[in-house]
């Protein structure tokens, strides 16, 4: 694997301006069946007391060294499996499909991801944090530490472009120079918190920089490159995982992003997604059918998660911020995030006639935007001289001036504006510098609770046999064999990966997950 890095020269700077599509056919890679050495053979013993005491032995081995049942879950890092005719250690194997929908997978186009949900399991869906952006989704907040964008120890944000007012700079998740400096993505990856307990991983274009800002690496690192053929990756995939013992991963992170760059493109509900939704269902079903090819069903557990979903924003009715702020809007240094407006103000600035009339518009458009503080409006230069108290929160009508919401956790960070004005569905916000060009036709980043925004989580392995059988025990599953998990919030990813991996809380990162999210769904060690 290489470890040069090749920057996209066409990626636009801002996802406001829309993903190209990626069009790759829906090829399907031949999967070679993987080469196998002869089991060791053992000779016949002359004495029988000699033979007892060597069968006794082999049978404690043989014990440990063969398949589990299928519903044991036992995560010891250092415990050898058996596929036969190899050693393996336990292993995750991880994909994100960018901008996959939860609902996308009722429309028919998945029927590979539907069987092996069914012999494993999924969720209903998987709750994104707010702002529902890229690419911190993957890196510092969610699907990797687990963090909300407002926790004090990821000091990372879930939108696009912001200001940090200590960099005094401005982080471009497009730009190289952001995406790939350390210092802007900061919390601890999954595969960072795999490598500092001695485990090997592998990083296949996974978002984020390909060393963090503590200097880990993961051992394997294959950099961006769009327009990367699906075959190619599972070709990649599949070489990490047929190492040698010593060489092999236990952890394999695996991206693609085609999914979501057809969406903004197109829409959600273009022929492109179905197309680029069918390729990425194959691409699954050859990933898993390679793995069981290799009888290791037993022994890898694979996981397949999104994002985020994708809303059409094709036809928005289009909201010009600085007309409504009015003069104050000249006093406006910093507009951070999309769809989204994060404002930060001069010092000096009227900020209290801005709140004004943002208030007096929401009071005669109710359903149009709302308007949010957060904790730095207290601390920041050109907000902590106004006087909150005079909107008077608490008689104040919905959808006026209010405190960040708690469940947004979108408000403990001085990365975060001190004000935000978030679009409702169906509207769009802008100012006459920008115009109404370029918006994309599909998007996210609205409210996460609404469904076009969820994810998916989709599980198959001893963790899904496991789950399944914990349901069982329980006497909740449905007699179907079929096992669809609750919603959930994307924060509890970080935390299963890492049982999984056999990793305690003496090894892992403080994150914002759920203490015992996954204990009915995991098994305790035999």
């Amino acid at each position: 694997m290489t470890c040069t890095h090749d920057a996209d020269a066409s990626a636009t700077p801002d996802e406001r301006c829309g993903l190209l599509l990626k069009d790759d056919d829906a090829i399907q890679p031949d999967v070679e069946q993987q080469p196998t050495s002869p089991a060791p053979s053992h000779k016949r013993k002359r004495f029988a007391g000699f033979s007892v005491l060597l069968s006794l032995i082999l049978s404690a081995t043989l014990f440990e060294l063969w398949p589990r049942t299928q519903h044991d879950t036992r995560t010891g890092r250092n415990a050898l499996y058996s596929n036969g005719t190899h050693e393996f250690k336990k292993t995750v194997l991880m994909v994100s499909i960018d901008g996959l929908r939860a609902d996308y997978l009722d429309r028919g186009l998945t029927p590979h991801l539907l069987d092996i949900s069914r012999e494993g399991i999924r969720a209903k869906y998987m709750k994104p944090i707010f702002p529902v952006r890229i690419p911190f989704r993957f890196f510092a907040l969610t699907l990797n530490t687990s963090l909300s964008a407002d926790s004090d120890v990821s000091k990372s944000l879930g939108i696009d472009n912001f200001w940090d007012p200590v960099f005094q700079d401005t982080f471009h998740y497009a730009r190289v120079e952001s995406a790939q400096n350390p210092s802007w993505w900061l919390g601890e990856p999954v595969w960072e918190t795999a490598e500092r307990a001695g485990i090997i991983t592998a990083n296949l274009m996974w978002p984020g920089p390909w060393s963090t800002s503590s200097g880990v690496n993961s051992t394997y690192f294959l950099p961006w490159e769009n327009n990367y053929a699906l075959e190619k990756k599972l070709s990649n995939l599949l070489e990490w995982v047929d190492l040698p013992l010593e060489e092999r991963p236990q952890l394999i992170l695996g991206y693609e992003p085609s999914l979501d760059q057809a969406g903004h493109a197109t829409g959600p509900m273009s022929k492109a997604v179905n197309m680029s939704l069918a390729a990425i269902d194959l691409f699954a079903r050859n990933l898993t059918q390679a793995l069981g090819e290799r009888n290791l069903t037993h022994i890898v557990d694979i996981i397949f998660v999104s994002d985020h979903g994708m809303m059409d924003t094709s036809h928005p009715t289009w909201i010009y911020v600085d007309e409504i702020v009015g003069q104050s809007w000249k006093g406006v240094t910093r507009v951070d995030g999309w769809p989204s407006m994060g404002l930060r103000f001069a010092p000096g600035t009227n900020v209290t006639e801005a709140l004004e009339r943002l208030c007096e518009y929401t009071l005669s458009h109710p359903d149009q935007f709302d308007v949010f503080t957060t904790e730095s409006f207290s601390t920041d230069p050109g907000t902590s001289l106004v006087d909150l108290d005079v909107f008077n929160y608490g008689k104040m009508s919905a959808g006026t001036v209010e405190p960040m919401p708690e469940r947004y956790h979108f408000s403990h960070n001085y990365r975060i504006a001190p004000v935000w004005i978030v679009p409702r569905t169906g509207y769009a916000l802008t100012d006459h510098t920008d115009g109404e060009d370029g918006m994309s036709t599909g998007n996210h980043g609205y409210d996460n609770e609404d469904p076009s925004m969820h994810a998916i989580f989709v599980a198959h392995g001893p963790f899904s046999q496991g789950a399944k059988a914990a349901v069982v025990a329980r006497g909740e599953d449905d007699g179907t064999g079929e096992y669809v998990m609750p919603g959930f919030q994307n924060v509890e990813i970080y935390n299963v990966v890492m049982r999984l991996l056999g990793l305690d809380t003496t090894d892992t990162a403080t994150t914002n997950g759920t203490a015992g999210f996954w204990d009915t769904f995991v098994l305790p060690d035999a």
